[in-house]
């Protein structure tokens, strides 16, 4: 089940106190979230960047405590006071920002951590992360519910929907014929991997209407010369964060691995933003569209 959340676990602790460092000087303090201004609503951590969007798209970011560092969109989302990272959370850091509620997923934890703080008195929502349109629905109802603005929720869900439906009617009327075989290279260190089934990004290809050009396993596998030869993608799909980690788009390619694909012959590559891509959040719809756009321009 990997997904943004995964590959941020290797650059989102490193630049935590940088960005709240730039938020403090830059932006100065009344800059910074109004946090709970009214009493009466809830104070929230969001403990996922998709969650901590729902929360701008909604209005209710003076509600906001403390988020996650995934939580990196918008950008004034950064200068918010940080829990840690989703899968590295304590009791102690999530009950000093005093909350009403926190939101998180399942991959969020450790568990005995939220077990602790709902022993505290704190409500916690739990949202499941399967990768679907659904994930996006529950997130938009879970903040609804939190942040007791559940008719906004509404408002935005019905947006969304709409939005989603013209997009897969879209990529549903063009491809009829022959859908890209399309790879994702999860490439943020010298050992790149690349993703099979029940992944983030093996959701997202089939929702832009192409195909994961590797199944019969689940999670992620090290990218090697005999998965790229069996693989034989059409397109290569990554994080701007892997091209960055790569030192740009030239020495990505120079991975001899790559060499032995169809997509390293056209240099075939498609990259967009972690977050907006795997985070299954409400920028979904638009996500889609453009991956789609591109899918189709790759194959002209």
């Amino acid at each position: 089940m990997t997904s943004f959340h995964e590959m941020n676990d290797r650059f989102s602790l490193q630049r935590r106190d940088v960005l709240r460092l730039l938020g403090a000087s830059s932006l100065g303090a009344t800059a910074l979230p109004l946090f709970a201004q009214d009493a009466k609503l809830p104070k929230l951590v969001t403990v996922s960047g998709a969650i901590t969007e729902v929360v701008y798209q909604l209005g209710a970011e003076a509600q906001l405590a403390g988020t996650d560092t995934t939580s990196l969109y918008p950008a004034a989302a950064r200068a918010t006071p940080k829990v840690g990272y989703m899968r590295q959370l304590s009791a102690e850091g999530l009950l000093s920002l005093k909350p009403d509620a926190i939101i998180a997923t399942n991959e969020s934890g450790p568990a005995v951590v939220l077990d602790q703080v709902r022993s505290a008195g704190v409500k916690v929502e739990i949202i499941e992360a399967d990768h679907s349109w659904g994930e996006v629905q529950r997130k938009v109802q879970a903040v609804g519910r939190a942040a007791a603005r559940e008719a906004q929720a509404r408002e935005l869900q019905a947006k969304l929907d709409a939005d989603w439906s013209q997009v897969q009617q879209r990529v549903a009327a063009a491809s009829k014929g022959r859908k890209p075989r399309v790879l994702f290279v999860l490439s943020h260190s010298a050992s790149p991997q690349v993703s099979g089934e029940k992944t983030a990004a093996h959701s997202v290809i089939g929702f832009a209407g192409g195909v994961n050009a590797l199944g019969g396993f689940q999670g992620y596998r090290p990218m090697t010369a005999e998965a790229m030869a069996s693989a034989a993608p059409d397109i290569i799909l990554t994080s701007t964060q892997s091209i960055e980690a790569h030192g740009g788009v030239d020495k990505f390619w120079q991975r001899p691995e790559l060499a032995l694909t169809p997509a390293f012959k056209k240099r075939s590559l498609i990259t967009q933003d972690a977050l907006l891509l795997l985070g299954f959040g409400p920028r979904m719809p638009a996500a889609i569209a453009e991956l789609h756009e591109k899918f189709l321009a790759a194959t002209a």
